[in-house]
């Protein structure tokens, strides 16, 4: 929904074209997009947005130097509504959407009810991660584990356990050469100022009611520790995100405070 009312009320040029976020949310998703124009311009609502924006065009932005290297193969994990399948500029690029059953269940119906064309480079890999392996899933689906492969791993990692989040961590380090990652995470309370303590506290609160508590956070220095299995490393916070992609607009959209960041690996 935010990416779509960044198509819709962000000034041109936008910072994630895409064409297929509006269509998707068709009749039944599209009338609360345009609800919330009149809070667009709110500090958390337009920094969130710039966020979910910026972190979508930067994994693209490095996969598109994976696919530069030679990557074939990209896997996103936790795929979501996102849309990178449907509108995919490289031909040679097999896409792999991961995802709960019941969450791609409910993709499938967004997007026959849009008319929206899949692509033959798009692979669904449904995974209960309760009573099925990664691994096997992916194997099962038409990947192949001998060939770099870039993930994106996109608000995902603050609702994981520890373990979960190592033993994936530990499948992509172990990828062939060349293989890279995108992914975001939150910075721990105590890492944060006063106001942005009370904005974690309030969006914390509402993922609990909607059943998906926040588990896992990470500062920067503790999560160049889970990545020293990797090279290459760029982490990613708000100066750096607005400086590449927020600088000059002719709107107030960029990102407030510290405590979402995005970090790129390389295998």
């Amino acid at each position: 929904m935010r990416r779509a009312a960044h198509q819709i009320y962000d000034a041109k040029p936008l910072v994630l074209d895409d064409p297929i976020a509006v269509p998707l949310l068709g009749p039944t998703y599209l009338p609360e997009v345009e609800k919330t124009q009149t809070k667009l311009h709110k500090p958390f609502s337009v920094s969130l947005r710039a966020f979910l924006v910026a972190r979508s065009r930067y994994a693209e932005d490095m996969l598109g130097q994976a696919v530069a290297h030679g990557v074939t193969q990209y896997v996103l994990l936790g795929a979501g509504l996102d849309t990178f399948a449907y509108r995919n500029p490289f031909p040679q690029l097999r896409v792999f959407e991961v995802d709960h059953p019941a969450t791609q269940q409910w993709k499938h119906e967004l997007i026959d009810a849009s008319n929206i064309v899949r692509p033959s480079t798009l692979t669904y890999v449904p995974v209960d991660f309760e009573h099925q392996q990664l691994s096997a899933q992916l194997a099962e689906a038409g990947h192949d584990a001998s060939l770099p492969t870039f993930f994106a791993w996109l608000g995902v990692v603050p609702y994981l356990t520890e373990g979960a989040f190592r033993s994936t961590l530990s499948l992509i380090a172990t990828s062939p050469t060349g293989s890279g990652v995108v992914m975001d995470y939150g910075q721990p309370r105590a890492a944060l100022p006063f106001f942005e303590k009370l904005a974690h506290d309030s969006l914390a609160s509402r993922v609990q009611l909607a059943g998906e508590p926040f588990q896992l956070f990470f500062t920067p220095q503790e999560m160049a520790a889970e990545l020293r299995a990797f090279r290459d490393i760029e982490d990613a916070g708000s100066a750096e995100l607005n400086a590449r992609y927020f600088s000059g607009r002719k709107d107030i959209l960029k990102l407030h405070g510290s405590a979402a960041r995005i970090v790129s690996a390389w295998v």
